[in-house]
């Protein structure tokens, strides 16, 4: 198309005029020669800032037709300097003018004329009315579906089965903010196929700055890869850090990326990423220097991962000079499009994966490493067997954005595990070791700890000799979890040792660890707890008992009877209220008691009535069995909690009172 071309003197006035620009405007030369050449602005009422509207503009701008239609032009001005009669000089703007879409399909946007040749993406622009004014050719094979890829047509216009007000809304807000969107999902049939669109929405400024429209950005991911891997990374969102497992994370990474991504994944970490296990010896090739990794995930297309010679768990061999041993100390992934597996590789050095290499005909290789927080957490690998087509970039790029979502994941896991295995430690160590009881009871307990992300509590129980044969039996739980509960656990529990050989009576011992733990904790997490203290004398057969705010002890008579007295609630310890009252019964020989924890009895699924019942069911049922304490201890807390997380800890301490 011929540009339209006009000349206007220094003043803005138009002195020139030309036949294309009459077809674009409208205007013929004499209906426009001397009036301003504002006169071709929108009247749109915009603050041009201080700018003076009779002058031309170099740039995306608009052009008012005669008929008052506006039309998107990119806009070229040249100032002319010309000699005049008298020997002065005067000056004038030459102005060239052509459709924005006919500007853009003729290669004179080169970054719009880029991204075209770049991917396949169906790319158009709206002017401020909403209407199509160009379109590319992506977006041209969507129009059989979508037919507002058409110029001059307006998103306004009702067209059977598709609705546009939602996009409308979205380019509108676009246009008056000038701020992008990215991203929003777009949807509509035709016949039987469903289309399904990422439609990212760029705001169009004109030479002045004020907007002239929006550039529409949409990716088709119906059926096409593309689509595969946005739900693998939408997947990958979901499950990857679901669980704080170390192994359990390492093996989604692998199973995510199986098949979309590859055919074969190996994730190996070494052997701190993995506390708690056997430490494995260093395979007898391995030199100083180089890492034991363990395989903590692996996925195949084929049953069995034939690809991996090494099983979860077990130790991998790294050889020197290895894409394995490049990722670890470069720390930047490595891509073998078409893997080398001639005579005086890598794979010289391996021969168990060698052998697995060309047995399954592995062809093309990523290694990535874990990276998070500044560690190197391991690395993981993508191969493929059965896919003909080599690894490009763009795989590289979307097993990139998988291994840093599952490092972060991995991280996590591990400074979680290894703060509960410490916390563990602690909970474990400041537990009695040896609990004992007296001539005339025995006791058993059993500590379970909680499955879930919060991690230990502050459980405890203890029993403790008296003189006189009585025995004093506590057990209690501090608010919250980790370390500090497990610590404030330990002290408690050594105050309730200090105080109890004080022989003060269950009231007046809970009042005083009440002010001693109200004075102490400042600076700690953990500021209450509950508690429940009770001491036995075999010679009056009585057992007095008092209440922190913890549940009543269960009571299985000889007759096999279970019952919870009703003790007064009491207030946690740490409030320091005191409001503690001690309660007498009277227990006769074969008497079993129990002592808990909360988490034992409730769950998010039932109060602690329900739990209640059924642990009187539990020790209904497990009493005449005429089990070993130890063993009735297991088998309450198995009927209750099976196979299931315990979802806080438990604490059980039983007694039996003997003849």
């Amino acid at each position: 198309m011929t540009p339209a071309v006009a000349v206007a003197d220094g003043a803005g006035t138009v002195i020139g005029w030309t036949e294309a620009a009459e077809e674009l405007t409208g205007y013929c030369a004499a209906d426009i020669l001397g009036r301003p050449i504002g006169t071709l602005l929108p009247l749109d009422g915009h603050d041009r800032g201080g700018e003076r509207a009779d002058l031309p503009r170099t740039g995306l701008t608009e052009v008012r037709r005669r008929d008052g239609e506006v039309v998107m032009v990119r806009a070229e001005a040249a100032p002319l300097s010309l000699g005049d009669d008298a020997g002065g000089r005067q000056e004038f703007w030459l102005v060239s003018a052509i459709p924005a879409a006919t500007d853009v399909a003729t290669g004179t946007g080169p970054l719009l004329e880029s991204l075209m040749s770049s991917f396949p993406v169906a790319m158009a622009i709206w002017d401020r009315n909403l209407r199509c004014v160009w379109f590319n050719e992506a977006a041209e094979q969507l129009s059989d579906g979508y037919p507002y890829y058409r110029i001059g047509r307006s998103l306004a216009e009702v067209v059977p089965g598709i609705d546009t007000q939602a996009l409308q809304d979205a380019m509108r807000e676009v246009l008056a903010d000038s701020r992008p969107t990215i991203d929003r999902e777009a949807r509509w049939s035709h016949g039987d196929q469903e289309r399904e669109l990422s439609v990212s929405l760029l705001p169009l400024a004109g030479a002045d700055g004020r907007p002239l429209g929006v550039c529409s950005v949409a990716l088709d991911f119906s059926s096409s890869k593309a689509r595969d891997h946005l739900d693998l990374l939408r997947e990958a969102s979901v499950r990857l850090g679901s669980t704080l497992d170390v192994m359990e994370t390492a093996q989604e990474l692998a199973e995510l990326a199986v098949p979309v991504l590859a055919d074969y994944v190996t994730v190996d970490l070494p052997e701190a990423m993995l506390p708690g296990t056997e430490q494995l010896q260093r395979p007898a090739a391995a030199e100083a220097g180089i890492p034991v990794l363990r395989r903590a995930g692996v996925a195949s297309v084929h049953d069995g991962a034939p690809e991996s010679p090494w099983k979860r768990k077990e130790t991998v061999s790294v050889p020197p000079g290895s894409p394995f041993m490049e990722v670890l100390h470069s720390r930047r992934p490595h891509l073998e499009r078409v893997l080398d597996t001639s005579p005086g590789t890598w794979l010289d050095l391996d021969p168990d994966r060698a052998r697995t290499t060309h047995a399954t005909g592995m062809h093309s290789l990523i290694v990535i490493p874990l990276q998070a927080r500044g560690d190197v957490l391991g690395v993981a690998t993508f191969a493929r067997t059965s896919n003909p087509a080599p690894f490009t970039g763009n795989d590289l790029l979307l097993a990139e954005e998988l291994v840093m979502r599952a490092a972060l994941s991995l991280d996590n896991a591990r400074r979680y595990t290894r703060e509960r295995m410490t916390a563990l430690a602690l909970q474990r160590d400041l537990l009695p070791h040896d609990l004992r009881g007296t001539g005339t009871v025995e006791v058993a307990s059993h500590y379970l700890p909680s499955d879930t992300h919060g991690g230990v509590g502050g459980d405890w129980y203890d029993a403790i000799p008296l003189p006189g044969d009585r025995i004093a039996l506590v057990v209690g739980d501090v608010t919250g979890h980790g370390i500090n509960a497990a610590a404030t656990m330990g002290r408690l529990r050594t105050a309730v040792r200090t105080l109890a050989y004080l022989d003060l009576p269950p009231d007046e011992l809970l009042t005083h660890l009440d002010h001693l733990m109200a004075k102490e904790a400042r600076g700690f997490d953990a500021t209450a707890a509950t508690c429940l203290y009770a001491v036995y004398d075999p010679q009056s057969g009585r057992c007095t008992m008092a209440a922190a705010g913890h549940p009543p002890p269960a009571i299985v008579t000889p007759s096999g009877d279970v019952t919870f007295p009703a003790l007064p609630a009491g207030t946690p310890i740490g409030v320091e209220l005191g409001a503690f009252q001690s309660h007498d019964l009277h227990l006769p020989a074969g008497t079993l008691l129990a002592l808990y924890t909360d988490g034992l009895i409730e769950t998010r699924q039932a109060d602690l009535d329900a739990g209640m019942a059924r642990l009187g069911d539990a020790l209904a049922h497990a009493a005449p069995q005429s089990l070993t304490l130890e063993r009735m201890c297991t088998a309450v807390i198995g009927s209750i909690v099976g196979d299931a997380p315990a979802e806080d800890d438990i604490a059980l301490l039983m007694a039996r009172i003997r003849a």
